[in-house]
């Protein structure tokens, strides 16, 4: 189970939730509001926001001061966290997307510094061991989702040290695999 989230001083501040006039404060404020998203994904270790969904959620809608953010507001935050490279839009109509508290070339040096620190260069693994397994247990890319160790594996095929591969006999993804390479 996660730990307890702790919210910043500004989740309780009411014009949070109004996107600011000023320019500069309005920057401050989304960069404040990119950093909260992020911290509270990263704590859930939840990667997937749907934005119909995320209207109503804690994250956006604080009960104790009763405010909530506007849909407009959410889709500007969400742009700037697309411009800073940590979202993914999973469609054309921005209903739902990946939240990447962490990059795929952040985790691609997390998962590759564990297969060089347990010698597994030059082996083959399941994706699902690296997510799942008793052996990863302790790292912070276990419990990852599918989609996200698909791009940091696509990070490390593209620098020659990983690559993935499909059971011919699999019928869903728990088939993956991947070679590493020194």
């Amino acid at each position: 189970m996660a730990d307890q989230f702790e919210w910043p001083w500004q989740y309780n501040f009411p014009p949070f939730y109004t996107l600011q006039p000023n320019l500069d404060t309005r920057n401050k404020q989304l960069d404040a509001w990119c950093d909260l998203i992020l911290s509270y994904y990263k704590n859930k270790k939840a990667y997937m926001l749907d934005v119909t969904e995320a209207m109503s959620s804690e994250l956006f809608y604080n009960k104790k001061i009763n405010r909530k953010l506007s849909k407009e507001a959410l889709d500007t935050i969400l742009e700037e966290l697309n411009k800073k490279g940590n979202l993914e839009w999973e469609d054309k109509t921005k209903q739902r997307c990946h939240v990447m508290w962490r990059k795929p070339e952040e985790w691609a040096a997390l998962i590759f510094k564990w297969i060089e620190d347990n010698s597994m260069t030059d082996t083959v693994c399941t994706l699902y061991e690296l997510m799942s397994g008793d052996d990863t247990v302790n790292q912070e890319f276990h419990g990852i989702d599918m989609w996200m160790m698909k791009k940091a594996l696509s990070v490390l095929e593209s620098k020659g040290k990983a690559q993935m591969f499909e059971a011919p006999d699999a019928t869903d993804e728990s088939g993956l695999g991947v070679k590493f390479y020194n």
